[in-house]
């Protein structure tokens, strides 16, 4: 009887042995966790997505071909990546957020110009929040740019009975760059603007603006691959408000919340492998969001029954389940959810077909995608990863719009 052929996991497993590495090693250079590095050997996590491939390979020094002998020629190529130009769309935020938000105002230098009125206040920071969901990051940096000065200045000098208020606009003015930075892949600035969310969320006396705060901050580290980190800061949340959840007469902007720390919790559990966890994190989010009842966006977070569906179709792909992602996305209508919800939702779907080795269908979502949010389609980092998976899956027959939106992203 002839011995089967090393599964995809026990190769990796051999050459991580071979190269003299641990798990804990492998783990650190993937960027991910001991558990789901064995969870791979094991084969309880499977690895379909090309990139994941090509960074195990880079990581154990070999060829994508020592771990799938079956991989094609374009596959096996190392991919160029020295034409993908760096975004700066909000280069010019991250230079505001740069040093003391209001220096002048300790050295008691009074402003060189009137103050914004409360109600101007109010319509600046709704106008950031609609550039955030429209993924309008180059409009948006220059918005905020103007703005956080000019609000922390204000709340340093407008009188006591408007400070309050002030604050709570000055912690969602944060939150909308922390929330702009994960996006746009500069998790190092988006920590930072979390973190003075939710100093400004605390001194505005707002504890739920404190919990958005943390969820700005999660997503942060979500993106910097500090996943402990992440879960830290939502499980902090959710065990406080869980058991306020219990009370029938609980505000539907706490369950909100909930919910949505729910959501984060079962994409990090996703990404770590975690199969029980995620599913018992989406469940928790189903069952809040059912007694909700609606859609809403609380804090900007577009909690509801329509979200909740998305992330399942999200942790799917990230568990490797296509098929199941594919099948949840065909019954999900996002028409009622923001621009950069429903773009999101489409990478989502891209990046399933991608993985079942779909090059129109998946190139097809992220054109759908695109006509949602550009800006967002060309410049995220899942798009781009895609992107180059689909060239590679196309070998030398390339579709045309494939090759457009990959001149366009900036994908060699």
């Amino acid at each position: 009887m002839s011995t089967p052929p090393p599964t995809t996991g026990q190769r990796i497993k051999d050459l991580r042995r071979a190269a003299g590495m641990s798990q804990a090693d492998l783990a650190t250079a993937m960027g991910r966790s001991e558990s789901w590095v064995s969870q791979v050997e094991r084969g309880v996590q499977p690895v379909e997505r090309l990139a994941i491939l090509q960074g195990l390979a880079d990581a154990l020094g070999v060829s994508v071909r020592e771990i799938r002998p079956d991989a094609s020629p374009s596959l096996a190529a190392p991919v160029d990546e020295t034409a993908e130009p760096e975004s700066n769309d909000l280069d010019g935020l991250r230079v505001a957020l740069t040093g003391h938000p209001a220096l002048g105002s300790l050295f008691d230098h009074a402003p060189t110009s009137p103050a914004p009125t409360l109600a101007e206040f109010r319509d600046l920071v709704d106008q950031a929040w609609e550039y955030v969901h429209a993924s309008s990051f180059a409009a948006l940096s220059d918005h905020l740019a103007k703005l956080l000065p000019e609000i922390e200045v204000a709340v340093r000098h407008a009188p006591a009975a408007d400070r309050v208020e002030l604050h709570s606009l000055r912690a969602r003015s944060y939150q909308a760059a922390a929330a702009s930075f994960t996006r746009q892949d500069q998790a190092d600035a988006a920590w930072v603007a979390a973190d003075r969310a939710l100093q400004a969320a605390e001194m505005a006396g707002q504890p739920l603006e404190v919990v958005a705060s943390l969820f700005r901050m999660a997503h942060a580290f979500m993106r910097q691959q500090h996943m402990d980190q992440a879960e830290q800061a939502a499980k902090s949340a959710v065990d406080v408000l869980d058991p306020r959840a219990e009370n029938p007469a609980c505000p539907p902007e706490e369950l909100s919340l909930l919910g949505a720390m729910n959501l984060v919790l079962a994409v990090i559990n996703a990404r770590e492998g975690n199969r029980s966890e995620t599913q018992a994190h989406l469940n928790r989010a189903g069952e809040i969001a059912a007694r909700l009842g609606e859609d809403r966006n609380d804090f900007d977070t577009e909690f509801g029954p329509t979200n909740v569906r998305l992330h399942a179709v999200s942790t799917a792909v990230e568990l490797g389940d296509a098929g199941l992602a594919l099948e949840i996305a065909a019954e999900v209508n996002a028409g009622g959810l923001s621009a950069e919800r429903q773009a999101r939702f489409l990478l989502d779907v891209a990046r399933a077909h991608s993985q079942r080795r779909h090059v129109g269908e998946a190139t097809a979502a992220l054109l759908e995608a695109e006509t949602h949010a550009p800006e967002q389609i060309r410049d995220h980092h899942l798009a781009r990863e895609i992107i180059r998976d689909l060239i590679q899956l196309s070998g030398r027959r390339v579709p045309e719009t494939l090759r457009e939106l990959a001149d366009r992203s900036g994908v060699s």
